[in-house]
């Protein structure tokens, strides 16, 4: 079994500065999204949000299979920051910042340009569990700030990291990587965003890679190939 490269059984709250769990603050950005997301949630009507649709949308069907990979995403993010913390602790940070990039892009974009979508069907095709998560998953999670897609930006930013570290092997780079693109995938296909917002995801994501790894000439030669 590979051993952490970082002790965390000596962490305490106190020694949150000593150099070898100072990147552990870098989480504290999960707590500054959520004021923003619940904030800009509650203050933005969705009568005031633009609607994003494109033809595409009308020739993707529902299908509540990809409701799995969709909420299996949840345990993708915690999942790969918990694996870098514990055995490339580089690549944890460049992750936390680029998923802190993401997060500040798409809050300003969601207050200057709000957005909803309106592609959720009134009636499901088929009753089944599946499509009773998706009724559940509609009722906690509004049809507002969908644009861009967290979802495919998190996702895309995950599988560059994994792709670039030396750490995994490369089975499992290529294994969370073709996830990662299911879950972009799903996203549409239960219906919880538009293709618009997959696409307007792209640059987002752009910047936080330029940001957050560097210019490809330019960065560390720590990083794993394929």
């Amino acid at each position: 079994m590979k051993k952490p490269v970082v002790d965390y059984r000596e962490f305490r709250l106190s020694r949150i500065n000593e150099p070898r769990f100072s990147h552990l603050k870098l989480l504290l950005g999960w707590v500054g999204y959520f004021a923003m997301y619940f904030l800009t949630e509650w203050l933005i009507p969705a009568e005031r949000c633009h609607v994003m649709h494109c033809w595409l949308d009308d020739l993707i069907p529902f299908n509540e299979l990809f409701l799995i990979p969709y909420v299996l995403w949840y345990f993708l993010v915690a999942g790969s920051l918990l694996y870098f913390a514990l055995y490339d602790v580089d690549s944890f940070k460049k992750l936390m910042k680029y998923i802190i990039i993401t997060q500040i892009a798409a809050m300003a974009i969601y207050i200057l340009f709000p957005s909803r979508q309106d592609l959720r069907p009134e009636i499901f095709p088929r009753d089944n569990f599946l499509s009773g998560g998706v009724a559940l998953l509609y009722s906690i999670d509004t049809s507002t700030n969908v644009c861009p897609s967290l979802h495919v930006a998190y996702s895309l930013g995950i599988a560059s990291t994994w792709l670039k570290s030396s750490a995994p092997k490369t089975g499992s780079k290529i294994s969370v990587t073709l996830f990662c693109l299911l879950v972009c995938v799903s996203t549409v296909f239960i219906k919880q965003h538009s293709v618009l917002d997959a696409l307007a995801a792209l640059p987002v994501c752009l910047l936080a890679e330029l940001m957050s790894f560097g210019f490809p000439g330019k960065r560390s030669k720590s990083y794993g190939n394929l």
